[in-house]
């Protein structure tokens, strides 16, 4: 297994959030789970998240909050650190961080689930947690 980020120097890009960035690994779940049928899920929470309005250019602030249940993978974290700082300087609206980050993991994990909030800091009173959820769909019987 060969990763990029973890344990070498990091360059860290504050823009064009990019799905390169995440790396994956094998899910320690996996080799036991049949092992009186247990299973694994993931919670992550990010509080230092940052992006940008993309009207007033003003800096907006939150959590993301990712709860998954991985199949073969797991996101290895400092390349999920890595990938969620390139949005501190991404105009982008609060829904649209969300669902880009909750689509990116869908295509690097191939998880069974996964839902992403965003919990962000009210703005003008009123507060904003948009949420994004993937379940893969079942297999077609043949």
């Amino acid at each position: 297994m060969e990763l990029k980020a973890l344990g070498k120097s990091t360059d860290y890009k504050y823009d064009k959030p990019a799905p390169e960035i995440l790396e994956r690994i094998p899910n320690p779940f996996a080799a036991q789970s049949n092992k009186n049928n247990v299973t694994g899920t993931v919670h992550i929470e990010a509080p230092e998240f940052t992006s940008i309005c993309p009207v007033t250019g003003q800096p907006d602030f939150g959590t993301i909050v990712i709860d998954y249940e991985p199949d073969q993978y797991i996101v290895e974290s400092k390349s999920l650190k890595l990938y969620l700082g390139t949005f501190r300087m991404q105009g982008e609206f609060h829904e649209a961080c969300v669902n880009r980050i909750a689509n990116d993991l869908v295509s690097v994990l191939q998880p069974f689930r996964l839902t992403v909030i965003g919990e962000f800091t009210p703005r003008g009173g009123i507060s904003l947690w948009p949420k994004a959820e993937y379940a893969r769909p079942a297999k077609e019987s043949e």
